[in-house]
């Protein structure tokens, strides 16, 4: 009786191609659906699924976008970043693809302020790097620009090796040599620099930078390097221009002049009315010219001879000086006394033997005198940039608090005494108590579609729309589904009860099957139920089933013979 029985495991493998094909793999999957207990496990599944995709989708479109926080860092300032970001509970992602560290757009300055705080990263890509990657079989222009941007890296890192300067940007303009060309252009380069906040680059460091630069490059003149902040000044140009150096430096002697005498004032000034209480302006004329004299003087009071040269003629009888000659002659007259004040000094030329009596027997002279005269040279320099006059304005806060003039013309004296105001040079000093204006600042309002809340409001809305189609879409019509098949299968269960196990033809074959199982497992445990073929074919094990076909024979013997039958002319159409 047992071989007769019909099993649909070999009639499902037979039906099945014999080849793994398309449709092998899809008539598996549909007999694996068509079981009953997937079909009943069917609906929760999808709407674990659903959920599941939900909750992916709204982590995915809820959060913030990614952005790349520094670009081109090296894997040990990229291990360093990440230790700080992770003690600082900041997330954030590597990309595999190309390994940029990235941090949620709203945690991006955050990081950066931390990062900087903690001096990260600490090493910049240099030319040694851009060098090792170059790849193997590049062409000449492309090794070429390589070794030039190489070179760029490695002066922007020596720049940037200096305390003001943040970071550096360098450029060279260099042509290729070439046989066929018979001029030549000179290489011109220009710098880009980020100052660090407050800081400033005096015109030695900025020509310090252009000679640096000039020196890398072949046959580069300092005149053809450019450099400039970040703010698009031209810091180079004061070093080529004489002329624009010296006016740069004189408004940077005057601007130190005014904020000493601003410093002194703001000293003597807050401890009295109060800091924000006053305002005050400083301007001085200063005198930027330069002079230089030199002064020779010869004081006459310090003349001596220095040398004399001559000689003198006396009479023919000697040193008596008695009359001789024809008398009554005007030539026997005495000659008369010398009138000589003071006698000159013996040189090395005068005869030797020459006495005072000689002198005074003398008639004639001639002397040439050299006197050595005292001289005085006198070089004065004036000093550049002296106050040639000040002027300074202070305007006092004048609110609940009024100011007396006895009190005005102390406060003023004190300002006075801070700045060294002197009458004779002109300084002008103006002291005036009023109320300040209060400023009202135009506030320029966005656009409401640029807040940040827009963004985040449409990435949550956009997130809940598609949970939203999700759920109603889908969910909701397997639990629908879910509700009708069971309402349906507790129908088709009441009617099989009444029926006394036999479950309409019209039922659909999953909840056939489903009962048929239930009502066979309650047959194997009670033989007194009544046992039908549906309850046979969806027993499974063969044992279970050859007891519920003994027990199907012992309650109705009949009607298996019949099915015995039914069989056999299934089997062989020719047989009685």
């Amino acid at each position: 009786m047992a071989d007769i029985i019909p099993s649909p495991a070999p009639v499902m493998a037979s039906s099945a191609p014999a080849g793994v094909g398309t449709s092998a793999v899809l008539e598996r999957v549909k007999g694996f659906t068509a079981q009953p207990a997937v079909q009943r496990s069917l609906p929760m599944i999808g709407l674990v699924g659903l959920l599941g995709g939900a909750a992916l989708l709204w982590s995915t479109m809820s959060g913030a976008p990614q952005r790349d926080l520094f670009a081109g860092m090296g894997d040990a300032d990229k291990a360093a970043v990440a230790d700080a970001l992770k003690a600082a509970n900041i997330p954030y992602e590597v990309d595999r693809g190309t390994g940029a560290l990235t941090v949620p757009e709203t945690s991006f300055y955050q990081a950066k302020m931390l990062l900087a705080q903690q001096g990260l990263p600490k090493a910049a890509p240099d030319g040694d790097a851009l060098i090792s990657s170059l790849p193997l079989g590049a062409s000449r222009a492309v090794e070429g620009e390589k070794l030039r941007t190489a070179r760029e890296m490695d002066l922007a890192r020596t720049i940037e090796a200096i305390d003001a300067v943040d970071t550096a940007k360098v450029h060279v303009a260099a042509e290729t040599p070439s046989v066929f060309l018979r001029d030549d252009a000179k290489p011109q380069a220009s710098v880009m620099l980020r100052l660090r906040a407050g800081r400033t680059l005096a015109d030695s460091q900025v020509q310090a930078i252009v000679h640096l630069v000039a020196s890398s490059v072949a046959n580069m003149s300092p005149d053809d390097v450019s450099v400039v902040d970040q703010a698009g000044r031209l810091l180079s140009a004061s070093g080529n221009d004489p002329m624009s150096a010296a006016s740069t430096r004189q408004v940077d002697i005057q601007n130190k002049i005014e904020q000493r005498y601003l410093d002194a004032l703001n000293k003597i000034l807050t401890p009295i009315v109060g800091p924000g209480n006053f305002t005050a302006e400083v301007h001085a004329d200063v005198d930027f010219t330069e002079t230089q004299a030199t002064r020779e003087s010869f004081p006459k009071d310090t003349a001596v001879v220095r040398s004399e040269q001559g000689a003198w003629t006396g009479d023919k009888n000697g040193a008596g000086g008695e009359a001789s000659g024809i008398p009554g002659a005007l030539s026997n007259q005495p000659p008369a006394a010398s009138q000589v004040t003071a006698a000159p000094q013996q040189t090395v030329n005068a005869p030797a033997g020459t006495t005072a009596a000689a002198n005074a027997g003398k008639t004639s002279e001639n002397y040439n005198r050299t006197y050595e005269l005292g001289r005085e040279v006198s070089v004065t320099h004036n000093p550049i940039g002296t106050v040639k006059r000040l002027s300074v304005a202070v305007a006092l806060r004048e609110g609940s608090r009024k100011f007396s003039r006895a009190e005005l013309a102390s406060i003023e004296t004190l300002v006075r005494g801070a700045i060294g105001a002197d009458q004779a040079r002109g300084d002008v000093v103006a002291l005036s108590a009023r109320s300040f204006a209060v400023a009202e600042e135009a506030e320029v309002k966005p656009n409401w579609w640029e807040a940040p809340w827009v963004s985040t409001l449409a990435r949550n809305l956009s997130a809940l729309l598609v949970v939203a189609l999700l759920v109603f879409g889908v969910a909701k019509p397997l639990l629908k589904r879910r509700a009708a098949y069971a309402e349906e299968k507790k129908a088709a269960l009441e009617a099989a009860l009444a029926s006394g196990g036999r479950v309409p033809a019209s039922t659909n074959p999953a909840i056939r099957n489903e009962i048929a199982s239930a009502l066979a497992q309650q047959a194997l445990h009670d033989p007194n139920k009544p046992v039908t073929l549906d309850m046979i074919e969806a027993t499974p094990g063969y044992a279970n089933r050859a007891e519920l076909i003994r027990n199907f024979v012992k309650q109705d013997p009949d009607r298996a013979a019949l099915v015995v039958r039914d069989l056999i002319r299934a089997d062989m159409p020719g047989a009685a």
